[in-house]
């Protein structure tokens, strides 16, 4: 399967702005660019990049005074399968975790550890262990939350989204990873490209998404509370802690955002 995926960006800035954009389709999937995804901008700009501390490819430039459009148009070969379940996936005991998933345990910007942990253990403290377990935390934020573009909020917490009851994608996957890391199981933010490839109509309009993984077994596996079922032709572009760590752009001064397009759009 060929999915193309891209993005249409127009901002205007009353000053030269520095930018950080985090657009790129993640370095997992580079090997299935069959058209890639190079950064665009009208007018052009001297563009640089690097990778971040979580390994997310990142672009920087300065938008000159006035409009800027910033637009990519790829085309990604997938297998065309839905996500793999393992049912009997199992959870590590925190002594045996590997260093490198720990910070996946801790508190972050939208995902508060500390003040969600007994309400967590209330909920999740008597479900089984590993897959079973998140899959539950998945089924109750599901449920528990009211998608609504109207209700997205840029500052909106895990624990914000709980006691509110509504949100986006990344309000879901922020109340799942806070739960999932209260219960011991390490889980990090995923954002990019997911369609409706598979799914009935009708379509809703296309934006980013965002999902997470956790850490099961000695794999990072793929959940999504928002849809809460294995789909097909995700596209990452890239992971953090929450976030605050996978913005799409941060602008280091003054912009309004004049026009938002992205598109997911099975080839064929």
């Amino acid at each position: 399967m060929q999915i193309r995926v891209g993005y249409e960006l127009i901002y205007d800035f009353p000053k030269p702005t520095p930018l950080i954009l985090t657009l790129n389709v993640h370095y997992s999937r580079a090997s299935d660019l069959m058209q890639p995804d190079h950064l665009i901008t009208t007018p052009s700009v001297p563009v640089t990049a690097y990778r971040d501390s979580f390994g997310n490819w990142c672009s920087r430039l300065v938008a000159p005074q006035g409009r800027l459009r910033m637009t990519a148009d790829a085309v990604v070969r997938d297998s065309g399968l839905p996500e793999i379940v393992v049912p009997n996936a199992w959870q590590y005991e925190v002594q045996d975790l590997p260093a490198e998933t720990l910070v996946y345990l801790l508190g972050s910007r939208y995902c508060e550890t500390d003040r969600l942990s007994q309400i967590a253990w209330g909920l999740f403290g008597n479900a089984p262990l590993g897959w079973a377990r998140v899959q539950a935390i998945c089924d109750f934020v599901h449920t528990h939350i009211r998608f609504g573009y109207e209700h997205a909020n840029a500052t909106k917490s895990a624990l914000q989204a709980y006691h509110d009851g509504t949100g986006v994608c990344r309000d879901y996957a922020h109340l799942a990873i806070a739960f999932c890391r209260c219960m011991n199981i390490p889980a990090r933010y995923c954002t990019g490209y997911l369609g409706d490839i598979g799914m009935p109509p009708p379509y809703g309009p296309m934006d980013f998404a965002g999902w997470f993984e956790a850490y099961l077994d000695g794999n990072w596996y793929t959940f999504d509370a928002r849809n809460n079922q294995p789909r097909i032709g995700r596209v990452l572009i890239a992971r953090g802690r929450d976030a605050a760590d996978v913005a799409i752009s941060t602008a280091f001064g003054e912009n309004i955002l004049e026009s938002f397009k992205v598109w997911t759009d099975q080839v064929g």
